[in-house]
């Protein structure tokens, strides 16, 4: 017998090569990339036979069974609900932790306000906007994507490679990697980075979705954004495996700092359980700077500088 693991990062018994939250009670479905640290696929065999290894097991089962009441009693207590409508494995992890045990802080630059109705909103600080959550979506928990913003709740299994996928991400980022400034050229540079991102591969190399086989544009053109001038080209794509997506590269000047450009990427599975197309529209009117409950967006709305 082995005493219940704390919560903590572990290697995933089911595809090892990334890291899963043990929560002390049962696998969830948050996964990063493992860290610096080796961590054991199980602990090693206790060593001894005979009445003094009997004696140890005795002590073993005693203390088992005060530390699953603890951990009980924190679960109960402290469950962070993330949407968890994943079905959890029920498999005892390793016994060396890979990180303290403790909630990894989410991924990017994001926070999220405490879920109170329509008033819930994302915020990115490092870029000077807020977003609000439409309904159906929730701020990221502990995922190993960069810079994602929202999703929509709960993981299925990829219909391609082994890997849990989403049917919603929304993600923004602050553009560093070359001058430009025009947001229709920083758009239509990024859409197809954004689909391969999505849809393609992965950021361990597989494949999910058995990559694209096909795109098609469905919608590119001027938008206000947060009260700027922003521009945005919208994909839909064909994929080996699963009904496909829809893939969207927003691109505006941020109101703060440099007013360096920022690109939100949108990607949505396309097929009944996707998300409406009609919530990147929503997403993109709703996104706000940091401080400003007024200045919105969307289509035909007033801008302010453009770049």
């Amino acid at each position: 017998m082995s005493m219940t693991p704390p919560p903590g990062w572990y290697r995933d018994p089911s595809y090892p090569l990334v890291e899963r939250w043990w929560d002390g009670t049962a696998w969830t479905d948050h996964r990063r990339q493992p860290g610096s640290v080796p961590v054991p696929l199980a602990p090693p065999e206790p060593a001894g036979h005979g009445p003094d290894r009997a004696r140890a097991v005795a002590l073993v089962a005693a203390g088992a069974v005060l530390v699953t009441s603890i951990v009980t009693g924190v679960f109960v207590l402290g469950r962070n609900d993330d949407g968890g409508d994943a079905a959890a494995v029920r498999t005892t992890p390793p016994a060396t932790p890979s990180a303290p045990s403790g909630a990894a802080a989410p991924t990017g630059s994001s926070t999220a306000a405490p879920h109170s109705g329509a008033a819930s909103v994302v915020v990115d600080e490092l870029n000077g906007i807020t977003l609000s959550l439409p309904k159906g979506w929730v701020a990221p928990g502990d995922v190993a994507e960069d810079d994602l913003v929202m999703t929509t709740p709960g993981t299925y299994d990829c219909p391609g490679d082994p890997g849990l996928c989403r049917h919603g991400r929304v993600a923004s980022r602050t553009v560093t990697a070359n001058a430009e400034r025009s947001p229709k050229a920083l758009a239509e540079q990024d859409i197809d980075d954004a689909a391969n991102t999505a849809y393609d591969r992965d950021a361990l190399g597989g494949r999910p979705y058995r990559g694209i086989t096909s795109h098609r544009l469905l919608k590119a053109g001027s938008v206000a954004v947060a009260g700027r001038a922003g521009y945005l080209v919208r994909w839909r794509v064909r994929t080996g495996a699963g009904p496909g997506g829809y893939v969207e590269s927003l691109a505006f000047a941020s109101s703060v700092g440099s007013e360096s450009p920022v690109i939100v990427r949108f990607a949505f599975d396309a097929g009944a359980e996707g998300p409406p197309l009609t919530d990147m529209d929503r997403i993109t009117e709703g996104i706000r700077p940091t401080g400003d409950t007024d200045t919105g967006g969307g289509v035909g709305s007033s801008i302010g500088p453009s770049r």
